[in-house]
């Protein structure tokens, strides 16, 4: 083969590798990526719009968490002051998932609309809380409830 030809072959075959990894990469990240929503933007679709997971954030609704089944199952309702989500999530949670305070939920909706979360992240002091989560709030709250926030600092 003459040079030219050895050239042209090579880099054929290293197209066709790129693609290749390009389409395993895509097809890998396909499950695990999980868009955030706030409680507003679920209600205003609805939940059955959203097949893939996703990230729920807001505050836990004061008198919605409650332990079921020896303690495996924690039930609690997301809010951002205007809308709500229900959510289960069955396991051991953080120790900072405490009503009134900020949450996000990743997981999937059930044919009844309450989010089956995998995972449940709490804030995890009085001036943290996801830009996302706080975004939505802001959105959605009224001027009282904008008071009691604190625009997190970077």
């Amino acid at each position: 083969m003459r040079k030219r030809s050895q050239r042209l072959w090579l880099i054929g075959t290293a197209a066709v590798l790129v693609t290749g990894a390009v389409a395993l990469a895509v097809v890998g990240l396909q499950g695990a990526v999980a868009f955030f929503q706030s409680p507003s933007d679920i209600a205003a679709k609805g939940p059955s719009a959203f097949t893939q997971a996703l990230r729920v954030g807001g505050l836990i609704e004061v008198g919605s968490q409650k332990h079921e089944e020896g303690g495996k199952l924690l039930t609690f309702t997301i809010t951002d002051g205007k809308h709500t989500v229900p959510v289960q999530f069955e396991g051991i949670p953080p120790d900072m998932v405490v009503e009134g305070k900020g949450v996000v939920a990743e997981g999937k909706f059930n044919a009844n609309g309450v989010l089956v979360a995998d995972r449940v992240l709490a804030k995890h002091d009085e001036n943290y809380m996801p830009k996302e989560a706080y975004d939505a709030l802001k959105r959605a709250s009224d001027s009282e409830a904008e008071s009691t926030y604190k625009e997190p600092t970077t």
